[in-house]
């Protein structure tokens, strides 16, 4: 039996099942985003331009573990979804368990290991010498506190898997107010810089995973495992990580993408890279819609190959391709309008040089043109893993790779700075492109799988 919490999105409206939940789900993803957000403003306002331009220039990385949690446990949650569909209990209990159990494992080799290649990594894309020091004592505390995000993002995708969207964002929203509390407290009264703002955001999320966790066992009979339900189960495990490690490999791959263009823009000095870290933190607010219907479809596609319902989630990846298509226009027109507001929150006008502010906002009315695109991506490639590919979105992933070094390391030689603002949407445009191909490839093989089955 469904509490008034979950959402069977096997029945009813797609249009209206979609929004209802990518609203909240949009919602949470700017308070996530202010967690970066609000490190940069703290750090630009109260530390200086050299210390913002640390934290951005630690973005890359930051989004590879950061991203890779989030495939990791979207991934993990997939199941959970499939299963919610078919109304198996038994399993999402296990599958909850099991995903606890690796969630835990990844945690501790994902921060020995970037902890270990924390320096070597910033020393490799030619991090400038004068930030440095500040740019590694940030990323080491983020590596070393992966574990708080983790989990989570486990806890947030397994309550998005049984169609709770909302409450996810009451505990993301907990978290940034702390994160916003703790980094003024870390920075202002006692005064670390840029590890008081990553000291800041790991304690914010080790609250809100801990918050979450207590609130599923609480409000959710489903989830209420038992000593049994975590005795290992290898293949299950294997089955998780199948879907998981794809999806996380999916964000890392993105994030060496981010990484590569990093890298030629330590070349240009401190001050681009304080600019374009602006532009990407505004790029990451103005966004956020695609990947919340994004993820909509991905419960909703989810859950409806769970129960067989194969003409319904045609119709879901409709509804949502129209859905993004509005959103990303709205966004296009914001960003045009508003490129230069927005990057004087992140910075004191009278004491930053106008040239950053320009350039930052270059960056934004550049990318602006290719938000459908972009939103593309989130819709199919997500899809595609509730459908239980996690192939498909790393091949994805790879091909955007491929694309973003490219430009990243051409573009720049003809055109300058002006180059490097065309290097993400050159490969949006060409992933976007592809995987609308490739999710009608998946969806005939399922239907053919069905008819033979």
């Amino acid at each position: 039996m469904l509490t008034a919490m979950e959402c069977d999105m096997t029945k009813g409206s797609p249009l209206r099942l979609i929004l209802t939940f990518s609203i909240p789900l949009f919602i949470g993803n700017l308070f996530q985003q202010l967690y970066s957000m609000v490190d940069t403003i703290v750090v630009g306002r109260f530390v200086g331009v050299d210390a913002l331009a640390a934290v951005g220039s630690t973005s890359g990385f930051s989004f590879m573990v950061v991203g890779f949690a989030q495939g990791l446990t979207a991934g993990f949650s997939v199941l959970i979804s499939q299963r919610f569909g078919a109304k198996d209990i038994p399993m999402i209990k296990k599958t909850y368990a099991q995903s606890i159990l690796c969630s835990i494992i990844c945690s501790i080799v994902i921060a020995a290991v970037f902890a270990l290649l924390s320096m070597p990594l910033l020393r490799l894309i030619d991090t400038p010498e004068n930030i440095i020091d500040d740019a590694n004592t940030y990323i080491l505390i983020v590596y070393l506190g992966i574990g708080t995000a983790i989990f989570y993002n486990l806890f947030s995708s397994i309550l998005r898997a049984v169609g709770d969207g909302r409450s996810p964002v009451y505990f993301l929203l907990i978290a940034s107010v702390l994160n916003i509390v703790l980094d003024l407290f870390f920075v202002i009264v006692i005064p670390l810089g840029c590890a008081g703002v990553a000291i800041a955001t790991v304690i914010a999320q080790g609250i809100s995973a801990i918050i979450s966790f207590f609130y599923i066992k609480k409000r959710f009979p489903i989830f209420h495992i038992s000593r049994s339900d975590f005795r290992f189960d290898k293949r299950l495990c294997l089955r998780l990580m199948k879907i998981g490690i794809p999806g996380a490999v999916q964000f890392s791959v993105c994030a060496i993408g981010v990484i590569i263009v990093q890298s030629a823009i330590n070349g240009f000095g401190s001050d681009t890279v304080a600019a374009y870290s602006v532009g990407g933190k505004i790029e990451n607010i103005i966004t956020q819609f695609s990947p919340a219907v994004g993820m909509g479809i991905s419960t909703f596609a989810g859950q409806n190959l769970g129960a067989g319902n194969l003409k319904r989630i045609r119709k879901g990846f409709r509804t949502s391709f129209a859905i993004m298509t509005i959103g990303a226009v709205i966004a296009t027109v914001i960003a045009m309008f508003f490129a230069d507001s927005f990057s004087y929150i992140f910075m004191d006008k009278n004491s930053t040089s106008p040239e950053i502010i320009a350039m930052a906002s270059q960056y934004v009315r550049t990318i602006a043109w290719f938000f459908i695109p972009l939103g593309s991506i989130f819709i199919f490639r997500t899809g595609c893993q509730g459908l239980g590919s996690g192939t498909i979105p790393m091949i994805s992933s790879i091909a955007e790779l491929v694309m973003r070094a490219i430009a990243a390391f051409t573009l720049p030689l003809a055109f300058g700075y002006t180059g490097i603002c065309f290097a993400s949407p050159v490969a949006w445009c060409g992933a976007g492109f592809l995987l609308p191909f490739i999710y009608l490839a998946k969806m005939r093989s399922i239907e053919k799988n069905y008819k033979t089955a």
